[in-house]
């Protein structure tokens, strides 16, 4: 497999489809990232003080343009998530392999952002099976951790069904998946 960050792969299920973001598409994530129901359910951790709240086109677009620069200097990737029906770009899900000094060293980290009205079992599924198919090879992790608060009933459950288990992390509400090696 090549290097995640020299060729960023798109992948696809019957419902969704996900492709590295990219500044076209700063318009219809904008309805996903000034969502407040769903802006509540994101992983801000560690991220600076920025919460994904965005109300402008120009707001959006810069962080699009961070992501871009992340993807290049091989932080993180961030993949559009497209519903395959409509075509429309739902919401974002970025991933990376964590470096630290702790128990939680090379781990991998999945972020979903999903407009509230896409935070279903059937999308979250679809992009944990992305996942497990995908992400622990290409990011050369045996567990991913990801977080779900108590109010995300929909990805709670979705992330139950999947095996991944609730973790004690540095952070609060975080669930964990390990593979077998």
């Amino acid at each position: 497999m090549n290097d995640i960050y020299s060729s960023c792969p798109t992948y696809k299920t019957e419902l969704i489809t996900l492709r590295q973001t990219n500044i076209d598409d700063a318009e219809e994530l904008l309805k996903c990232y000034s969502d407040k129901k769903a802006v509540q359910l994101f992983n801000s951790d560690n991220c600076h003080g920025d919460n994904f709240y965005y109300t402008t086109i120009e707001r959006m677009k810069e962080a699009i343009n961070f992501w871009d620069f992340s993807y290049k200097h091989k932080y993180f990737v961030r993949w559009t998530i497209i519903v395959n029906e409509t075509n429309e770009k739902i919401g974002t899900v970025e991933m990376f392999h964590r470096i630290a000094e702790d128990i939680y060293n090379h781990v991998g980290v999945l972020r979903i952002d999903l407009q509230s009205m896409y935070e279903t079992k059937s999308i979250i599924s679809e992009i944990l099976h992305l996942a497990d198919e995908h992400f622990f090879t290409n990011f050369k992790v045996d567990s991913i951790i990801t977080k779900a608060i108590p109010i995300a009933r929909e990805r709670i459950s979705s992330l139950i069904q999947n095996s991944y288990h609730p973790t004690d992390f540095i952070y609060d509400h975080y669930y964990r998946k390990t593979i077998k090696q």
